[in-house]
């Protein structure tokens, strides 16, 4: 076993964890949301059908361009012109209309003046423009939406717009989460000083469900052989496990002593960042699972960099990435080098700058939630100064 650093661990889930035989299932498509396509959708007609205007004005003969028109009609949305415009005749059209036959070029009315029945413009001929051509956005029988996707809103406009009612997908991974440790207690129930709440199970099983999966909660595993090794086999009837804690080098850390006993294989037992260095990751009985820290930042930070990519892939998503994006700093930034670091920080709203927020560590749940995504420091830079990019990953 080894720690990594962040990108490769990144690499090693990625290129091994691989989905079984999955099982396909029908979603009518006001469920389709969230879920991952087990077929590919194709456009049942050209879209649009017949060219047609992206803006309100006059259709022409590009040819006839600049002059004065004869109107001969009008047509909006949803509405079809049965005549042909000749030389120097206009349509006056509406936007979404299909452009009558003859004419290949839309004026906007904003170029154009109405003197009676007649409409002028001094607008220079531009063939097609502000015309839609048939087929333009898709051709009949073309792929719209790839096997492996998982769809979002205009997945599920798309899937409407060519008349699918319900699409095949991939049945939800199931994942058990096992938080660890004789410190933990209910949330219902007052801690003592020693004590802290269940929390990392909540956040977890909301991680796992905007992942794509369906979590399964299982009860705190003491710090007792026994016990964790019980719940652990019961983990292993689901697709992923997430053991919460119990994976750093204390005495009572137990778990990796568990898994190695049920013939665990592990990839890696730590990684170069923080917070989250003692993540773990492994297979045994056939089923992938994650150790992650049980400082709630760590478990949270962790499942979002590492878990994620792993239940995107068992759900049957094609490709998984994470997505960085730059932001200026608004203050100075300084961290010790040698860990990829990702700390609390606040984008404005338009998302150009990024403030860090103070933290006291990785069990500083009030400092992640107030945070709306986080910095991303590089292993090997020391100083970033206000005015400066910085990597962001959103929360």
């Amino acid at each position: 076993m080894a720690t990594v650093e962040f990108n490769r661990a990144r690499e090693i889930i990625i290129g091994t964890v691989r989905a079984p035989a999955l099982t396909q299932e029908e979603a009518p498509l006001e469920e389709a949301a969230g879920r991952v396509l087990a077929e590919e959708i194709t456009a049942d007609r050209d879209y649009p059908p017949r060219p047609r205007s992206i803006r309100d004005g006059y259709a022409v003969r590009s040819a006839d361009l600049p002059g004065s028109f004869e109107i001969i009609g009008e047509v909006r949305a949803g509405e079809e012109f049965r005549g042909i415009v000749g030389p120097r005749q206009a349509v006056e059209i509406m936007t979404g209309a299909p452009v009558p036959e003859g004419a290949d070029q839309v004026v906007m009315l904003e170029y154009t003046r109405r003197e009676d029945s007649r409409m002028v413009t001094e607008k220079g001929p531009a063939p097609g423009e502000f015309v839609n051509p048939q087929g333009s956005e898709a051709r009949r029988g073309e792929v719209v939406l790839e096997r492996g996707r998982r769809l979002d809103y205009s997945c599920v406009a798309l899937l409407a717009m060519v008349g699918r009612t319900s699409v095949r997908v991939w049945r939800r991974p199931s994942v058990a989460i096992i938080p660890t440790g004789d410190e933990i207690v209910p949330v219902d129930q007052a801690p003592l000083d020693y004590q802290i709440r269940n929390s990392n199970a909540y956040s977890l099983a909301v991680q796992v469900r905007r992942a794509g999966g369906v979590p399964l909660v299982l009860p705190v595993a003491p710090d007792e052989y026994r016990a964790t090794r019980a719940l652990i086999e019961r983990a292993l009837e689901t697709d992923l496990v997430l053991l919460s804690g119990g994976v750093s080098a204390g005495k009572y850390d137990i778990v990796e002593q568990v898994l190695a006993d049920l013939g665990a294989e592990f990839f890696f037992d730590g990684t170069w960042i923080q917070p989250g260095r003692p993540t773990v990751f492994g297979k045994v009985a056939g089923r992938f699972f994650f150790g992650l820290p049980g400082n709630p930042a760590s478990t949270m930070v962790t499942f979002e960099v590492f878990a994620r990519a792993a239940l995107e892939l068992l759900s049957g998503q094609s490709q998984v990435t994470l997505p960085f994006f730059p932001a200026r700093l608004t203050r100075d930034f300084r961290h010790k080098p040698g860990l990829t670091r990702f700390l609390p920080a606040r984008l404005s709203p338009d998302g150009s700058e990024l403030t860090p927020i103070p933290w006291q560590g990785s069990s500083d749940v009030p400092a992640v939630a107030r945070a709306n995504a986080f910095l991303v420091a590089a292993a090997d830079r020391e100083f970033w100064a206000a005015g400066e990019t910085m990597p962001v990953m959103l929360k």
